[in-house]
């Protein structure tokens, strides 16, 4: 079905046609391989004449697999490969568990050299041209499926390897460049399922059951999966009790990542990873019991609960025209807005659970309803819009697929500006949540009352039942904030009493910090998580006590180096002026590290954090060229991570860290049963 797009396919039109470079068998007729240059219309025009080019050439590389029953498409652009690098990798191949499944994994990369002063554009270009084509390419799949089957083609023997004396077998497929080379088995073609994203990497074998969830427990709790999405949960899941132990979000929570990037795992489980030690970081779990809003907030805060929709989902009401954002915004700052936005989530994540026990079935998701009445220019305050901007952020990266359905009613003739602003940074999924009513349209048959039962619309919208949501109003000038008080850095900073501090660690420049022990038999623990690259972690003692300097000279800017510590003088010897108290660790990029150490003498103990390199090489031995490329790839980068640390006295120390008050970093909220180790260790553990 694949082949059938060649040499022109029309079901594509930005493809023009393509020409065959290269082909190629193996000696058993197993391996097929096909090279093309293929010429493709970018929706560009006026870029390209700037460039002076017509079209587009890409190379493309199809390795047809009959033996192992997969199809590799290896991409990469010809035209402007000087300056633009774009690599693209697409593998189809059967279900390790079900043969009428077809695996699907499609990735890229693009890296923008230099393109003319038009870096953006092409960019954006780009990124636009290759979503379209993954939505077009499953369509078009689709359609050339029909056509064979239309035509009588279901079945393609098996690859079966050539007999002793060189005869090729009877049943190799000798059609060519047709639907004929591809290697279904029996029946599959008419039913074959396709997935977008990578679809469940092939995992280590498992029991039968081992791969599936109670069906029962499944249309409680978690509604509707397929047996692909009940796969990939599972396996996610058993990632994260591997890599997060005792901080295992329940299956409700690690759902809404899957589904957030349709159900990649690669992807989901960067998203998740990211958000899980966000929240660690700003102690998120326990913004419900902390954060109790300013007065401000009570009276001019135009948001409240408000029953629940048809479906059952908790119903959020937000009389954003009411709202003065330019007062709040001026009075209390964004942190403190952000700080409240992030209780509303935690709070709706809460609802949704006690619906789902109230009506016995899983409610996931909140709906929202926007009151627009009063949106004016005013609105389009600046500074307010972009604080609004990364309030979208955040929510977007750590709440996703929590909103079910948004409403938004009166929309006045200023609200097209406001959405053009606020619209490219919402996922498209979603946007196409979004239902919107200007003037009186939410009225009657296809309008509220199809989402929301009538006894519970607000009386301000016509209903009759009273809303508790404050009506809002300017804020008073002498409420606001003087400059000293403003919030003045242009990243959102939330609340600083974080016990979690972060580090940055640059080649060469490692992050260190001092521990001082006035008594032996002391224990010092940690906890940290690896953001970003790949560390390795070890402890030193000293008698002297070592001077504090940043790292200046290897650094781009003053503010990168201000979470950059190096305690460890260069002319100190290892093994006079400091020993080494645990041997190195080697942390990975997504891992959760805590461990202690038994102190033994009195002094300082520093605790430090360096880039993991290549080993070096034997002066005989060449250096490996994976090493060498991975000292490239991590030269110009840094790497991140967030720690805590604390010194208890030996007989406060049970060795479990639910006995640390870092053990409040725990995804309390989103864990089920968590369990802890009651081993006592004297080194660093890794929660793998």
């Amino acid at each position: 079905a694949y082949e059938k797009r060649f040499p022109t396919c029309p079901e594509i039109p930005v493809f023009l046609g393509s020409e065959i470079l290269h082909e190629s068998r193996s000696d058993d007729g197993a391996i097929h391989i096909i090279e093309r240059s293929c010429k493709l219309n970018v929706d560009a025009p006026r870029l390209l004449k700037k460039a002076r080019v017509e079209y587009v050439f890409f190379i493309q590389k199809n390795t047809v697999n009959w033996k192992e029953r997969t199809l590799r498409i290896e991409a990469h652009n010809e035209t402007f490969a000087n300056r633009v690098v774009v690599l693209e990798t697409c593998n189809y191949s059967v279900h390790p568990e079900n043969e009428e499944w077809t695996c699907f994994e499609q990735s890229a990369s693009l890296d923008i050299k230099s393109f003319f002063g038009f870096e953006s554009t092409v960019e954006k270009i780009a990124m636009k041209q290759y979503t379209s084509n993954i939505k077009r390419g499953k369509e078009v799949i689709e359609h050339y499926l029909k056509e064979l089957i239309s035509q009588g083609i279901t079945f393609i023997p098996r690859w079966t390897p050539p007999s002793v004396c060189g005869q090729k077998d009877e049943q190799t497929p000798t059609a060519g460049d047709t639907a004929a080379d591809a290697p279904l088995d029996s029946g599959a073609l008419g039913t074959t399922r396709e997935q977008t994203g990578s679809s469940c990497p092939p995992a280590e074998a498992l029991s039968p059951d081992a791969d599936k969830l109670d069906a029962d427990y499944i249309e409680r709790y978690l509604g509707q999966l397929t047996p692909m999405q009940e796969s990939c949960l599972i396996r996610l899941r058993q990632w994260l009790q591997e890599t997060h132990k005792g901080k295992i979000p329940k299956d409700e929570h690690i759902l809404r990542f899957l589904r957030a990037r349709d159900f990649n795992i690669d992807k989901a489980r960067e998203m998740l990873c990211q958000s899980l030690s966000w929240r660690k970081q700003y102690q998120v779990d326990y913004i419900l019991q902390s954060w109790r809003p300013p007065a401000l907030l009570d009276e001019y805060y135009t948001g409240g609960w408000h029953y629940q929709d048809k479906d059952g989902r908790p119903l959020y009401i937000l009389r954003l025209g009411q709202m003065d954002t330019k007062g709040l915004v001026k009075a209390l700052g964004e942190e403190s807005l952000l700080r409240h936005v992030l209780s509303i989530n935690e709070e709706g994540q809460k609802r949704c659970e006690e619906n789902t026990n109230i009506f016995g079935r899983p409610i996931t998701s909140w709906t929202c309803l926007v009151d627009l009445e009063g949106l004016n220019m005013r609105h389009l305050w600046r500074p307010g819009v972009k604080a609004l901007l990364r309030i979208i952020e955040v929510v977007e990266d750590n709440y996703p697929e929590t909103l079910g359905r948004l409403l938004i009613v009166r929309a006045p003739r200023v609200f097209p500006v406001l959405w053009t602003l606020v619209s490219p940074f919402i996922n498209e999924n979603t946007r196409q949540k979004f239902l919107i009513y200007s003037g009186n349209n939410y009225q009657g048959p296809g309008g509220l009352v199809d989402y929301v039962d009538k006894d519970v619309i607000p009386d301000f919208l016509g209903g009759d039942c009273m809303c508790t949501v404050p009506e809002g109003g300017l804020v008073p000038k002498s409420l606001y904030q003087t400059e000293d008080e403003s919030e003045n850095s242009d990243h959102i900073r939330l609340w600083t009493e974080t016990i979690y501090h972060s580090a940055s660690v640059l080649k060469g420049a490692p992050h260190e910090i001092v521990v001082e022990i006035l008594e032996g038999e002391s224990v010092i623990t940690w906890d940290f998580d690896i953001l970003k690259g790949d560390v390795v972690f070890s402890l030193f003692h000293s008698k002297r006590a070592p001077e504090t300097s940043h790292k200046e000279g290897t650094l781009p800017s003053t503010s990168a180096a201000g979470d950059n510590m190096q305690l460890i003088d260069k002319t100190w010897v290892l093994g006079v002026d400091y020993s080494r108290m645990e041997s190195p660790l080697v942390c990975r990029e997504g891992e959760s590290i805590q461990g202690s150490h038994v102190t033994r003498w009195p002094g300082f103990y520093i605790l430090q954090w360096k880039m993991h390199g290549p080993p070096p090489c034997a002066a005989t031995s060449l250096p490996r060229v994976d090493d060498v490329l991975a000292s490239l790839q991590v030269s110009s980068h840094k790497c991140k991570l967030i720690y805590y640390y604390e010194v208890l006295a030996s007989k406060d120390f049970r060795g479990s860290m639910s006995s640390l008050e870092s053990c409040n970093s725990g995804f309390s909220q989103l864990s089920g049963a968590t369990t802890s180790s009651s081993q006592s260790q004297s080194s660093s553990h890794l929660s793998r």
